[in-house]
């Protein structure tokens, strides 16, 4: 019974939002996938990142489903590779190589890969995969696109950016005092990891951690939020219509 009520408030929800204004980009917090598996009562919470990389797939076809064009993942951070348990972090790699990378370079994915991070902190099988993954998909020309955040922090995308461009000014010739005059937030935005790609509307973090933890800092300053209480492998499909409906019925005033 219940599954039938939630089917079916699942499509009125899905027929309201027909004509309603829709982000083009959005972006996810994957998070709670060894909550999730504790709260399920695996003995080994780590299995929780299987569930939630093969999550993925399914979330990413209700985007499309959508036309949300654009999406990007924060997958795991700068500080959760070198923090962790070594055989967690491996763990969670496997499962970036053997179900993401493996599934978006699919022949029936509709997905074009990019990522974003700093990938000289992931081990040589996940970067390779994923490399492998980003060739495979290169030629894509669905219009849909989708960035894996690895090895990623906000803070240290926007040193790398004004490292980058300072580099790139110099070979040019220029001086600092040059650099200082010519500096624009979108020259140093071109810099970023995703440049090339509209900074997202929509942010939705799961697990009910109200907060980015440095996620698309720069790109997210006029994303509207949105926080959901489910953990990721638990996060339904009424709950991402939900989080489109409340993006919908905002008016967005871009720090106006």
């Amino acid at each position: 019974m219940m599954r039938m009520v939630y089917a079916l408030y699942t499509r009125r929800l899905r027929r309201r939002l027909d004509g309603a204004v829709m982000p083009r980009h959005v972006a996810m917090v994957m998070d709670g996938n060894r909550r999730w598996a504790r709260q399920r009562g695996f003995d080994d919470p780590r299995i929780g990142h299987r569930y939630g990389a093969e999550h993925l797939d399914e979330v990413l076809s209700w985007c499309a489903e959508m036309g949300i064009q654009h999406v990007t993942v924060f997958v795991a951070s700068v500080d959760n590779m070198r923090k962790r348990d070594a055989a967690e972090v491996g763990n969670l790699m496997r499962m970036i190589e053997q179900v993401v990378a493996e599934r978006l370079s699919r022949p029936s994915s509709v997905w074009r890969l990019h990522v974003a991070g700093r990938l000289d902190v992931l081990p040589d099988s996940t970067r390779h995969a994923l490399k492998l993954a980003a060739e495979a998909t290169r030629d894509s020309t669905s219009g849909f696109h989708v960035t894996i955040a690895i090895g990623y922090d906000g803070r240290e995308e926007i040193v790398d950016a004004v490292r980058e461009l300072l580099e790139s000014e110099s070979r040019a010739g220029h001086t600092v005092p040059d650099i200082a005059q010519r500096l624009t937030a979108d020259r140093l935005a071109a810099h970023l990891y995703t440049n090339g790609r509209p900074d997202p509307d929509l942010v939705i973090r799961t697990s009910g951690e109200h907060r980015t933890s440095g996620f698309l800092l720069w790109q997210a300053a006029y994303s509207e939020l949105h926080f959901c209480d489910v953990y990721w492998p638990g996060f339904r499909k009424l709950d991402f219509l939900r989080a489109l409906r409340s993006y919908a019925a905002r008016h967005r005033r871009f720090g106006a």
